[in-house]
């Protein structure tokens, strides 16, 4: 069994560096790059976050907005950064539909960072015109099918999560609609309430305040279980339509080779944070759940979004100009 001894040594030399490294770690300023502007809900979270971690490490975090491309000139920032767990990257569902989209991005959406928590979760609705003469779902759907390639929907840019969730309901439910496409929410919600379009993919904390006093009406949310905000709303796995589990999220992420050490002592503090009620009030405020759990979560999330997302933009021969 001698042979045995060698193996063991060979396997210190490669884990102790790792843990020196993570015990002296960190002793510079850490920079929280956000590839979108300011007031974003990513960027709070960041800077929600990043307070707590600089007062905790006593080191200072220093979030970057490096808004522009939908998200890939930040993006792209983090996966040439040096892998030295000093460079993070908080990312939203955008990350998965560009990579749908956007057969030539700069970077590997998954071979060029390594995940490292994820932050929370909102849920997504579906939305229509209070005019429009459906009161559920299935009827709303029978509506459609009755003047196919006629009913508009909108949502606030094309290749964005909302685009994409309303593709794939399309392809689900075998109905034809016009997507039209708007630069934000605001002037989709608005347009959505006088007519012009007569539904569309909303956020909850978008929605709510607008099916609250009955501007709008939701048919469904795309969640695995109902909100308790709107308990009497169902859905849409629950009516069958099993696909259509989509959520806005919201992660962090490392550049690929950042030592393993590194990434478990961030994600462990951002555990921590994520579990303060202070944290999680400042999260719902956002309209997020905070989620947090290993790196191998987020990662999992990952890959399942990049492949639906992908395979929706193939099935439906979506090409964004």
């Amino acid at each position: 069994m001698n042979f045995l001894k060698p193996l063991a040594v060979a396997l210190l030399c490669l884990v102790l560096p790792s843990l020196s490294l993570a015990q002296v770690y960190p002793s510079r300023p850490i920079q929280f790059i956000v590839p979108y502007t300011p007031g974003t809900t990513a960027d709070t979270l960041a800077r929600l976050l990043g307070t707590r971690i600089s007062l905790r490490w006593n080191i200072p975090i220093v979030v970057d907005n490096r808004a522009g491309a939908s998200g890939i000139i930040g993006a792209a920032a983090v996966a040439k950064a040096e892998p030295d767990g000093y460079t993070f990257l908080f990312a939203a569902t955008s990350f998965s539909t560009l990579a749908a989209t956007n057969p030539k991005l700069p970077y590997d959406s998954v071979k060029s960072f390594a995940p490292v928590s994820l932050l929370g979760t909102s849920s997504m609705t579906l939305v229509i015109n209070n005019k429009f003469p459906a009161n559920n779902v299935r009827e709303f759907i029978d509506q459609v099918k009755k003047q196919p390639g006629v009913v508009n929907y909108a949502s606030p840019g094309a290749g964005g999560s909302q685009h994409l969730a309303m593709e794939l309901f399309k392809q689900e439910a075998g109905i034809d609609m016009v997507h039209i496409p708007y630069k934000g929410s605001a002037g989709a919600i608005n347009d959505i309430i006088a007519g012009h379009v007569q539904a569309s993919v909303v956020s909850l904390q978008s929605a709510a305040p607008f099916v609250q006093n009955g501007n709008i009406r939701m048919l469904a949310v795309m969640s695995s279980e109902r909100v308790p905000s709107f308990p009497q709303v169902p859905t849409l796995a629950e009516l069958g339509y099993g696909n259509m589990l989509v959520s806005t999220w919201y992660g962090m992420m490392a550049p690929a080779g950042t030592p393993p050490a590194l990434v478990a002592k961030m994600n462990a503090e951002i555990d921590s944070l994520l579990n303060l009620p202070e944290v999680k009030e400042a999260m719902a405020r956002q309209g997020v759940d905070a989620v947090g759990g290993k790196p191998e979560k987020f990662e999992s999330l990952l890959r399942r979004e990049l492949a639906l997302w992908s395979q929706v933009v193939a099935r439906g021969k979506i090409v964004i100009q």
